[in-house]
């Protein structure tokens, strides 16, 4: 049965051809078997490109399948939600299957360096959300009411670590009439950094006039960077790394609420010291909380936050004057709209429990469609699945030195308890 863009489904005899290694114990790695005529025209599933296409669009950019489903309805394309869901989860897994492969050609050293970013002045920006996640921990036996248990689940917080990248005009904004380039993965912080250093590597970064790294103090991201500057073949002359002037600000308000101030007292210091510190002033103001922690017995928060900022002062991302002159931007918004665009918009909500491959597949299509890349995007993966069908996205971490290969002990505290669950979108 193949189902065209228009609603036509059509019934076909055509040639069929089985898996060589067919063990008699499911499908294994080898997969489904292939109709080569119907594989040719890009048919997957009995579905034409145009359809998936169509479906896992409008399944990303609207909040639910259900709201996808209702759409395509509206527009004379009617589709049960199991039927939605599936194709959705199709693409989304073709996409994740090509990343890895481009992976592993990077890794290989197969993956030829691009020249998209020559001459341009490049700011790189990263973060993590937050996404629920669920985890089945008792499979359901038997079928309909006589069945023996049901099926229970855990439901974890999980953090999808996002990367943007985009071209900067004088003024340290995003250069207009461009578009972005996003990507993110739950995998972990090694994964999200090499992703990091394909996207760098395939688009020329080596070439550019100027790369600015911006973040927060995650120490995840900081840690890994000086990895991504030698993997890709960055010039320490060619980059600068700026720390969040909101999150430098915050850490000077965490640093005066440690001491024995008044409310009037810490108003004042707090406006002076933003001031300074705007004014690249960083070593003044932690010389001056540091004498205010002496003199008035600073907490251990207060000195936690003061030695955050002496860090990253010493490594230079406090300079925003300079940064200001320079025509770099001094905070992070880009990444923060970012992941509330891609992330929180769709991935977020509630009743919403996303399985771990769903999310990251469901992450990927919005990307594509939010920065006006899906096409090329769905190009890319064509050409990839015409090669080899086979879905495969589990990949394993890069070779990154040991003292980075720490997992990501950064967990949300609102852990929620064991137990079944039920959501309303089935779209997860």
């Amino acid at each position: 049965m193949v189902r065209l863009l228009g609603g036509l489904v059509l019934w076909i005899m055509t040639l069929y051809c089985g898996p060589k290694q067919r063990h008699g114990r499911g499908r294994g790695r080898e997969g489904a078997g292939l109709y080569p005529e119907l594989a040719v025209l890009g048919f997957s599933e009995g579905v034409s490109p145009a359809l998936a296409s169509r479906v896992a669009r409008q399944t990303a950019l609207l909040p639910s399948h259900e709201v996808a489903r209702g759409e395509l309805a509206n527009d004379g394309l009617t589709l049960n939600i199991k039927e939605v869901h599936r194709i959705a989860k199709r693409l989304g897994a073709e996409v994740l299957t090509t990343r890895k492969r481009d992976l592993e050609r990077y890794r290989a050293g197969e993956w030829p360096a691009g020249s998209a970013l020559r001459g341009q002045r490049v700011g790189v920006a990263l973060d993590g959300g937050r996404v629920r996640t669920r985890l089945v921990i008792r499979k359901q036996r038997g079928k309909g009411k006589g069945k023996k248990q049901r099926r229970r689940l855990r439901v974890e917080w999980r953090e999808p670590k996002v990367l943007i990248l985009f071209v900067l005009d004088e003024h340290g904004r995003m250069k207009a009439k461009t578009r972005p380039w996003i990507d993110g993965t739950f995998q972990g912080p090694d994964e999200c950094m090499e992703l990091l250093a394909l996207h760098l590597h395939r688009l020329g970064a080596s070439e550019a006039q100027q790369v600015v790294f911006l973040a927060d103090g995650a120490p995840w991201i900081w840690e890994r960077v000086p990895w991504v500057l030698k993997r890709v073949g960055l010039r320490a002359e060619q980059v600068l790394e700026v720390l969040d002037f909101c999150h430098a600000v915050h850490h000077v308000s965490l640093a005066l609420a440690g001491l024995n101030l008044s409310p009037d007292e810490r108003q004042r210091w707090y406006r002076r010291l933003r001031q300074r510190l705007r004014a690249g002033q960083a070593y003044q103001v932690t010389a001056t909380l540091s004498l205010l922690a002496e003199e008035k017995s600073g907490t251990p928060e207060a000195w936690t936050a003061i030695r955050f900022l002496e860090k990253h002062a010493s490594a230079g991302r406090l300079r925003y004057r300079e940064f200001r002159r320079l025509g770099v931007p001094l905070g992070s918004g880009a990444i923060e709209s970012a992941i509330r665009r891609v992330v929180n918009l769709r991935l977020k909500g509630t009743g919403l429990l996303w399985y771990v491959d769903n999310a990251e597949g469901m992450l990927l299509l919005r990307a594509a469609a939010l920065t006006g890349r899906w096409q090329e995007t769905l190009e890319h993966v064509r050409a990839a699945m015409a090669r080899d069908r086979r879905l495969d996205w589990q990949w394993l971490g890069p070779d990154m030195p040991e003292q980075l290969k720490t997992p990501d002990d950064i967990k949300p505290p609102e852990a929620q308890p064991k137990g079944e669950i039920r959501t309303t979108d089935k779209a997860a």
